[in-house]
């Protein structure tokens, strides 16, 4: 068996095919990846991925946008790749097989060649992955590559599988999977979470629009129930499945903790003093309590969500986990494209940024208001820092809303004030305002070239 150290040859699209969860972590859905190749003989380098889009008029630009993502950062990173291996993997609809997948994205396979051309980098190789079946867009040999696709490698059979196994690399499932755990709950949770979300809206708007010491206490407030909450996942062990985990942190969170959390983090300097928690016994209820409150964004609070899921994806990243750093920053662009936190992490995981500047300066309480962020080397957007906090209201709701009676707040927080470090004792500041990052869907590229 081949050692972690020895290079791994991989022969032919089917081995191809087989090592792309590996490079991801993941297997993609619904997914262009691009992959750069360094030297004679073709060792990976790095790589860009994005949902394909569904409407044809717009994969022109997308592959233009993708090849120059990859080459261009590949260029600033080590060297322009020698070559460029793409996957488009999709699976086929109700009425579809896999060729019919293969055919439709046949054009974009086509323009993302062209757009890698014309910045002087070929394509090597262009493979869809569909139907548990995949096509070479590149081979003309029917011997490896029939009309009707070549049946792929079974899962962990191959060279590859086996000294990822070795090196102990391990997949996270599938992307469906690991998007799944941050999804919005359905019925019977969703009624009962919104309503709580209106109620938790109509008591903090009069708070955050009074700001001084009454906005101070909400920060404080949320920051003591969060650390209250983290104990009790803390305190109830996660065991089984993802999914099983998942649905016992439901349990043990109210939709009245929930909602008051949620729209307290919606302001920057509380969400950044809750980043503090993110290493050593902290860290996995943290991670747990951010994916637990992202499912509570229910709709029409759905855009609520970019908080948690902006701090699950840092928490992850700065624990070494980036397979999971990427899905959950990728969420939470999806929720809010100019959340300029998300945006910053994700860019600054993309560009293979050392994480430990941006921990030690949570370590240190964060930055004085008005002075940006720790993620050094990556610039920050276009008119970020430009606003403090997004205002806590209701879909529609104006601010001049009915406050509730401090009597209706969840109870259990202030006794828990300050317990943690970096908690409710800390100075809250912020690492990032509002602002409008780059147009296209570049943005929310997965990159790492």
């Amino acid at each position: 068996m081949a050692s972690p150290d020895e290079q791994i040859t991989l022969r032919g699209p089917a081995e191809l095919a087989d090592s792309l969860p590996y490079l991801l972590g993941y297997h993609p859905f619904d997914s262009v990846v691009l992959v750069a190749l360094h030297g004679p003989g073709g060792r990976f380098g790095g790589r860009v991925k994005l949902g394909i889009p569904g409407s044809p008029g717009e994969w022109g630009g997308t592959a233009r946008q993708l090849a120059e993502c990859l080459i261009e950062g590949s260029r600033r990173r080590d060297a322009c790749p020698d070559g460029i291996v793409l996957f488009l993997c999709r699976e086929p609809g109700a009425d579809q097989d896999g060729r019919a997948v293969m055919e439709w994205l046949r054009p974009f396979a086509q323009e993302l060649r062209t757009a890698c051309g014309a910045l002087d980098v070929p394509v090597y190789e262009a493979l869809c992955i569909s139907g548990g079946r995949l096509w070479s867009y590149c081979c003309p040999d029917e011997r490896c590559c029939p009309p009707d696709g070549a049946v792929l490698v079974p899962p962990g059979t191959s060279v590859l599988a086996a000294a990822a196994a070795y090196a102990g690399v391990r997949l996270r499932g599938t992307q469906q999977e690991m998007e799944a755990r941050l999804a919005p709950l359905p019925e019977p949770w969703a009624g009962p979470q919104c309503r709580a979300l209106d109620d938790a809206a109509v008591e903090l708007v009069e708070r955050v629009v009074v700001g001084g010491m009454a906005a101070r206490r909400l920060g404080d407030d949320t920051i003591a129930l969060a650390g209250m909450l983290m104990d009790r996942l803390a305190g109830a062990g996660s065991v089984g499945s993802p999914a099983a985990a998942d649905a016992a942190d439901d349990r043990l969170i109210s939709p009245d903790e929930a909602a008051f959390v949620i729209l307290g983090l919606q302001d920057r300097e509380t969400r950044d003093r809750a980043a503090a928690w993110m290493e050593g016994p902290e860290a996995e209820p943290a991670a747990r309590l951010w994916r637990a409150l992202a499912r509570r964004c229910v709709p029409p609070y759905s855009e609520y969500a970019a908080a948690p899921l902006a701090l699950a994806g840092w928490v992850a990243w700065a624990g070494g986990d980036e397979p999971a750093a990427r899905i959950a920053l990728g969420a939470a662009l999806r929720k809010d494209a100019d959340y300029v936190f998300a945006v910053l992490l994700h860019q600054a995981c993309n560009e293979a940024v050392d994480p430990e500047p941006i921990r030690e300066w949570f370590r240190r309480g964060g930055a004085e208001p008005g002075k940006g962020t720790a993620i050094e080397g990556v610039p920050r957007p276009r008119g970020a820092g430009t606003a403090g906090r997004r205002a806590v209201r209701g879909p529609g709701r104006t601010a001049g809303g009915r406050a509730r009676p401090a009597a209706g707040r969840p109870s259990g927080r202030a006794e828990h004030s300050g317990r943690r470090r970096g908690a409710a004792g800390r100075t809250d500041r912020g690492a990032g305002g509002t602002g409008g990052p780059g147009s296209g869907p570049a943005r929310e590229t997965e990159s790492d070239g």
